[in-house]
């Protein structure tokens, strides 16, 4: 059989990207290990996504974001970064802006769902479920997949979206930079007490971090991120005992905290991959880039990295040229790279010194919070960088993606 793209993986940044592509003439296969019934009524993991302004634009101009309800989206009016015991904190809001909020939290499962629904159906998209690719290759003419039933396929253009950890990436030679940070986080969401007047927190401690990011009402997603070799003890606490823990650690602030819903584990590891393309092939989504949570970045860069392929392979139909062409993907190589490459860097840099702590870090972590609070240029180039109205440089804020 022969399609003009197959794309693995039908994760937010697959699905994105099939539906991008729903308004060309060209034959896209997507193929899914999941069931039909799984990607239609996803499992709620824990995650919550904090979704910039940008990539807000891009679910809209899918239609995704038209599909998601009210109470799922969380406007994110504040957020504010601790360090250690103190009370000094580095606020970001949206006082000098004529936005209503710096980003929305919305629950990873809830995206799946809506990427869903306005891909099935689409007449150029086919969805193969419960399937998984044995072999992959490609040649100057094409590249092929081979399936766990025994069809090949051949296509112009094969696009990975399989994970940080993609397989496809591997037996596609394309290697990958990854730095296991020996951390893992505890994801749950919490009610509390009082209001967090729509306001995120992330409160480096010493020995651990914790993230408290606002949802809908007096819910709260909690990322509790420490060294793995913990991780299982502070998991398996008594719901009472750990709803105690974070509310002595929040020094009361949210009031009465108890679990809402089930606690969900996720060990650390960023990933880069050295080059986003082969012969015939490209990577999007976290099999381009895996981010550290810390930054928010991962769920937003993979829109962007799909964006990205879609506006050259759009340019290459237009021109009538190759769309599995070096030329064409190079052009999202490029460009894509030039965005992730610093952003993968320097959340790397953050992650290091805001867990680091012997005493020059400490020193160090303090210095850099209050030159950020205090030096209004470098705070509104962070500020525009959350927001993602204008593209600057890294920022800071709490999320897990």
């Amino acid at each position: 059989m022969k399609y003009d793209i197959v794309i693995i993986g039908a994760g937010p940044a697959g699905l994105s990207f099939a539906r991008s592509l729903g308004d060309t003439s060209l034959k896209v296969l997507l193929v899914e290990r999941s069931s039909l019934a799984t990607l239609r009524e996803p499992p709620e993991d824990g995650r919550e996504i904090a979704l910039t302004h940008l990539s807000i634009e891009m679910m809209k101009a899918s239609g995704a974001w038209q599909q998601l309800a009210d109470k799922d989206v969380s406007p994110i009016c504040a957020a504010k970064v601790l360090d250690g015991n103190s009370s000094y904190t580095l606020n970001f809001d949206n006082n000098d802006t004529d936005l209503d909020a710096l980003g929305y939290l919305v629950p990873n499962d809830k995206i799946r769902k809506a990427y869903f629904e306005v891909v099935e159906g689409v007449e150029n998209v086919e969805l193969l479920t419960e399937i998984s690719v044995e072999d992959v290759g490609s040649s100057a003419d094409c590249a092929w997949v081979v399936l766990s039933n025994g069809e090949r396929i051949e296509c112009d253009l094969l696009v990975s979206a399989d994970s940080r950890f993609s397989e496809t990436r591997r037996k596609m030679g394309v290697p990958a930079t990854m730095k296991d940070f020996s951390r893992t986080a505890i994801v749950c969401r919490m009610e509390h007490t009082r209001p967090h007047n729509q306001t995120a927190f992330e409160c480096f401690h010493y020995g651990r971090t914790l993230a408290i990011l606002p949802m809908t009402g007096n819910l709260s997603s909690i990322v509790v991120t420490v060294s793995s070799a913990e991780a299982d003890t502070i998991f398996n606490m008594s719901e009472e005992a750990f709803a105690a823990d974070i509310e002595q650690r929040l020094q009361g602030q949210l009031g009465n905290m108890k679990l809402y819903g089930r606690r969900h584990l996720y060990p650390l590891v960023a990933v880069h991959a050295n080059k986003f393309i082969s012969r015939r092939f490209a990577v999007i989504g976290d099999a381009a880039v895996g981010m550290h949570p810390v930054t928010a970045h991962g769920f937003n860069l993979g829109l962007r990295s799909q964006e990205t392929l879609t506006k050259e392979i759009k340019h290459a139909l237009s021109k009538g040229l190759d769309i599995g062409s070096h030329a064409v993907l190079e052009k999202y190589q490029s460009s894509h790279m030039r965005v992730t490459k610093p952003l993968y860097m320097g959340t790397n840099l953050v992650v290091g010194l805001f867990t680091n702590d012997n005493f020059a870090a400490k020193i160090a972590r303090k210095a850099t919070l209050r030159i950020a609070n205090n030096f209004a240029p470098l705070k509104q180039v962070i500020t525009r960088k959350l927001t993602e109205k204008k593209i600057d440089i890294p920022f800071f804020l709490p999320g897990l993606k």
